[in-house]
């Protein structure tokens, strides 16, 4: 038997799965949770050091004998987080995530030193949003200015854990481009972006080298293979982000085809052979990790007010869709406004969460909680308009996260975005999309054989034939007039959140 891993360092928790690729079978999994540190004034952070304990737990659960068959480990990681180190490769700073929004200022100054919005496009092909890492940089050099002094090396989430099996300091260009720091057209970092930062040190040198997709990030250490129990030396390949990895892990790695995660965070996103510049931005103007781009919305809440609402009436998941089901479509004319944590598209960091269109008919339960599954998907239609505006023609959605374990919920996304929507077999997508692009890189690099991205995914990634919802035509109308007023509303909103 021969394996891959893929390790997905998610926000949530750190996941790790033996991918049997002869077979095509999952033969162990572990995970291991991660604590959070989050504040009021918008603070969402972690420590590095938590991310490599769960990563010695995770192994710690598998096989003695299932570690000794990998030949090649992937990494998937959060995107966005900014991990400081020192010349030594030591975390100088807590590891501010993409959920942290207390960068709105520096998001500001940079814009302003770059000339505009309009120059930030041309430079980069996309704006700097509190989300994206360049912020996170420019806030430590104004807040912790010694902690930034002693800073050598800038990496994110899924580098780091590279770092860590490797010794090496790379970034592949799907992780790279969510930097804000990419000159997404020519993939290659911005040097005008990059001098906005800070005029006196020169930070490209703190950047490390750029890998292609199907580039090895290295091979594990003896250190990292004792520790976690693996063969000494197997490849470890380039890696990426979350969104990235579950592109792969859902075949979404071919022009037309298209992912949406309803997890804690919402995104919508398609393969593209060429670059799509959003200037309206809404999408993210990303590379994949497949040699591609990989245009990407994202919302910060999509589950969160499903869940916040669940807490708040004290029911279970079951009880919830079932009572959300008695609720017709447009559910009955409420409408949720899910920014209960702030929100990247639309861009409001400060926004707020809103239940809108109450009557003294309408305001029921059902209504309420329906209205919250419907939130969510209305806000990855924003996405899909402008997907569509730019020239991109979507065929399918293929569904992950929480989300897509309801039935009810992948009806609601089908009607809304007027699209057929299919759930994979194996959930786990972006675990999966780094074992998979492990196997790509180990194929091409050890066994020197030619394979294409796409051949991998149309072998291994399958879907759940009997999870498959077909848009319903009169749903369909009812949800064009219910978007039509979310976008209102939305409008509406704006000023009591700048």
């Amino acid at each position: 038997m021969k394996t891959v891993i893929g390790i997905d360092n998610g926000t949530q928790s750190t996941k790790v799965i033996f991918y049997n690729y002869e077979e095509k079978t999952v033969v162990a999994s572990a995970s291991r949770n991660h604590g959070l540190v989050s504040r009021e004034d918008g603070t969402k952070e972690q420590k590095a050091s938590w991310w490599i304990k769960a990563l010695r737990e995770c192994f710690a659960q598998i096989p003695e004998a299932v570690k000794k068959t990998a030949v090649a480990v992937g990494v998937s990681g959060q995107q966005h987080g900014f991990v400081p180190l020192d010349e030594k490769g030591e975390v100088l700073y807590n590891v501010k995530l993409w959920c942290d929004t207390t960068t709105v200022d520096e998001c500001g100054e940079i814009e302003n030193r770059v000339g505009s919005a309009d120059e930030l496009f041309k430079e980069g092909g996309n704006r700097i949003l509190p989300g994206y890492t360049a912020s996170k940089i420019l806030w430590l050099k104004k807040n912790q200015p010694d902690t930034y002094e002693k800073m050598r090396h800038i990496l994110l989430p899924h580098d780091y854990i590279n770092f860590y099996l490797t010794g090496r300091y790379t970034m592949e260009y799907g992780d790279a481009s969510g930097t804000g720091l990419l000159d997404v057209r020519n993939r290659k970092w911005n040097r005008k972006i990059i001098k906005a930062l800070d005029p006196q040190r020169d930070l490209l040198h703190f950047l490390p080298r750029l890998l292609e997709a199907d580039e090895p990030a290295g091979r594990i250490t003896v250190k990292a293979a004792e520790e976690l129990g693996l063969p000494e030396g197997i490849l470890v390949s380039s890696g990426g982000g979350d969104n990235m990895m579950g592109a792969v892990g859902t075949g979404t790695v071919s022009t037309g085809m298209m992912t949406m995660s309803l997890g804690t965070s919402g995104t919508i996103y398609g393969y593209s052979g060429t670059p799509l510049i959003d200037e309206s931005e809404n999408i993210a103007a990303f590379c994949s990790s497949t040699g591609g781009w990989l245009p990407l919305l994202c919302t910060m809440n999509c589950t969160v007010g499903t869940e916040l609402t669940r807490s708040l009436f004290d029911v279970g998941v079951k009880e919830f869709d079932a009572e959300a089901a008695k609720a017709p479509a447009g559910s009955g004319g409420v409408i949720t406004l899910p920014f209960f944590t702030g929100e990247r598209t639309p861009n409001l960091p400060n926004g707020r969460g809103c239940f809108v269109g109450m009557t003294d008919t309408n305001m029921k339960k059902e209504n309420i909680f329906r209205s919250t599954m419907e939130s969510a998907v209305l806000g990855m239609r924003l996405g899909l308009e402008t997907f569509r505006d730019l020239g991109f023609a979507p065929r399918e959605i293929r569904i992950t996260g929480g989300g897509a374990n309801s039935p009810l919920w992948r009806q609601i996304t089908a009607d809304i975005l007027n699209l057929p929507v299919i759930v994979p077999v194996y959930k786990e997508a972006a675990a999966l999309g780094a074992g998979l692009q492990a196997l790509w890189s180990y194929l091409r690099g050890d066994e020197k054989n030619e394979v294409a991205i796409e051949a991998i995914t149309e072998e291994h990634v399958v879907f759940d034939e009997e999870s498959k919802c077909i848009p319903d035509s009169q749903a369909v109308v009812v949800y064009d007039g219910v978007y039509k007023r979310y976008r209102r509303y939305i409008e509406a909103v704006k000023p009591l959140f700048e």
